[in-house]
Protein backbone atom coordinates (compact mmCIF):
# COMPACT_ATOMS: atom_id res chain seq x y z
CA UNK A 1 0.00 0.00 0.00
CA UNK A 2 1.77 3.35 -0.92
CA UNK A 3 2.47 5.72 1.98
CA UNK A 4 2.97 9.36 2.12
CA UNK A 5 5.09 11.37 4.54
CA UNK A 6 5.53 14.93 4.44
CA UNK A 7 8.28 17.01 5.68
CA UNK A 8 9.71 20.94 6.31
CA UNK A 9 6.54 22.34 7.41
CA UNK A 10 7.18 25.03 10.36
CA UNK A 11 6.54 28.86 11.44
CA UNK A 12 7.59 31.91 9.12
CA UNK A 13 7.15 35.37 8.77
CA UNK A 14 4.65 37.37 6.30
CA UNK A 15 6.51 37.52 3.06
CA UNK A 16 8.93 35.07 3.87
CA UNK A 17 9.55 31.31 1.72
CA UNK A 18 8.96 27.33 2.91
CA UNK A 19 10.03 24.01 0.83
CA UNK A 20 7.36 21.09 1.06
CA UNK A 21 8.62 17.64 0.50
CA UNK A 22 6.49 14.60 0.30
CA UNK A 23 8.21 10.80 -0.86
CA UNK A 24 6.26 8.20 -1.42
CA UNK A 25 6.74 4.08 -1.33
CA UNK A 26 5.50 0.86 -1.54
CA UNK A 27 2.79 2.39 -4.47
CA UNK A 28 1.15 -0.37 -6.14
CA UNK A 29 0.05 2.21 -9.27
CA UNK A 30 1.44 2.51 -12.66
CA UNK A 31 1.45 5.71 -12.70
CA UNK A 32 -0.55 8.29 -10.72
CA UNK A 33 -0.87 12.17 -10.10
CA UNK A 34 -0.07 13.49 -6.59
CA UNK A 35 -0.84 16.86 -4.88
CA UNK A 36 -0.71 19.22 -2.05
CA UNK A 37 -3.49 20.47 0.70
CA UNK A 38 -4.51 22.29 3.16
CA UNK A 39 -6.60 22.49 5.81
CA UNK A 40 -6.65 26.02 8.26
CA UNK A 41 -8.21 26.10 11.52
CA UNK A 42 -12.04 25.82 11.58
CA UNK A 43 -12.37 25.70 7.77
CA UNK A 44 -12.40 23.08 5.27
CA UNK A 45 -9.65 21.13 3.31
CA UNK A 46 -8.54 22.78 -0.20
CA UNK A 47 -6.73 21.57 -3.30
CA UNK A 48 -3.71 24.25 -3.46
CA UNK A 49 -1.54 22.03 -6.51
CA UNK A 50 -1.17 19.25 -8.66
CA UNK A 51 0.66 17.30 -10.91
CA UNK A 52 -0.50 14.55 -12.80
CA UNK A 53 1.37 11.90 -14.72
CA UNK A 54 2.35 13.77 -18.17
CA UNK A 55 3.96 16.81 -15.96
CA UNK A 56 0.94 19.06 -15.87
CA UNK A 57 0.46 21.45 -12.91
CA UNK A 58 -2.15 23.43 -11.57
CA UNK A 59 -2.88 25.44 -8.84
CA UNK A 60 -5.84 27.16 -6.76
CA UNK A 61 -6.34 30.81 -8.22
CA UNK A 62 -4.98 32.38 -4.17
CA UNK A 63 -1.30 30.98 -4.78
CA UNK A 64 -0.78 31.24 -8.73
CA UNK A 65 2.33 33.42 -9.11
CA UNK A 66 3.73 32.30 -5.60
CA UNK A 67 4.03 28.67 -4.86
CA UNK A 68 5.48 26.32 -7.48
CA UNK A 69 5.40 22.72 -7.04
CA UNK A 70 7.26 20.36 -8.46
CA UNK A 71 7.51 16.67 -9.18
CA UNK A 72 10.48 13.96 -9.33
CA UNK A 73 8.83 10.73 -10.77
CA UNK A 74 12.24 8.54 -10.75
CA UNK A 75 12.24 9.59 -7.13
CA UNK A 76 8.75 9.59 -6.36
CA UNK A 77 8.90 12.77 -4.60
CA UNK A 78 6.86 16.15 -4.42
CA UNK A 79 7.87 19.20 -3.52
CA UNK A 80 5.58 22.77 -2.98
CA UNK A 81 8.07 25.84 -2.84
CA UNK A 82 6.05 28.21 -1.46
CA UNK A 83 7.05 31.89 -1.64
CA UNK A 84 5.36 35.30 -0.25
CA UNK A 85 3.55 33.57 2.00
CA UNK A 86 0.70 35.12 3.77
CA UNK A 87 -0.98 34.59 7.01
CA UNK A 88 -4.23 33.19 4.89
CA UNK A 89 -1.34 30.44 3.70
CA UNK A 90 -1.57 28.89 7.74
CA UNK A 91 -2.87 25.35 8.05
CA UNK A 92 -2.26 21.52 8.01
CA UNK A 93 -0.62 21.04 4.66
CA UNK A 94 -1.54 17.09 3.32
CA UNK A 95 0.81 15.56 0.33
CA UNK A 96 -2.04 13.35 -1.66
CA UNK A 97 -1.69 10.58 -4.09
CA UNK A 98 -4.24 8.92 -6.47
CA UNK A 99 -4.23 6.08 -9.41
CA UNK A 100 -5.17 8.70 -11.89
CA UNK A 101 -3.13 9.68 -14.77
CA UNK A 102 -4.73 13.29 -15.78
CA UNK A 103 -6.33 15.29 -13.12
CA UNK A 104 -6.42 19.22 -12.36
CA UNK A 105 -5.87 20.14 -8.85
CA UNK A 106 -10.43 20.83 -8.50
CA UNK A 107 -10.77 17.24 -10.20
CA UNK A 108 -8.05 15.32 -8.54
CA UNK A 109 -9.97 16.29 -5.08
CA UNK A 110 -12.80 14.71 -6.50
CA UNK A 111 -11.13 11.46 -6.98
CA UNK A 112 -9.60 11.48 -3.22
CA UNK A 113 -12.53 10.27 -1.67
CA UNK A 114 -12.95 7.05 -3.44
CA UNK A 115 -9.04 6.32 -4.73
CA UNK A 116 -6.44 8.35 -3.38
CA UNK A 117 -4.08 8.09 0.04
CA UNK A 118 -3.17 10.90 2.30
CA UNK A 119 0.06 11.64 4.18
CA UNK A 120 0.21 12.58 8.14
CA UNK A 121 0.23 16.58 6.88
CA UNK A 122 2.90 19.09 7.95
CA UNK A 123 1.98 22.23 9.78
CA UNK A 124 2.79 26.09 8.15
CA UNK A 125 2.02 28.94 9.89
CA UNK A 126 2.52 32.23 8.82
CA UNK A 127 2.70 35.09 11.27
CA UNK A 128 2.10 38.84 10.44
Amino acid sequence: QIQLKESGGGSVQAGGSLRLSCVATGSPWTSYSMGWFRQGSGEEREGVAAVDSDGRATYIDSVKGRFTVSRDKAANTLSLQMNSLTREDTGVYYCAAVPVNWVTIQSMARYMADFGTWGQGTQVTVSS
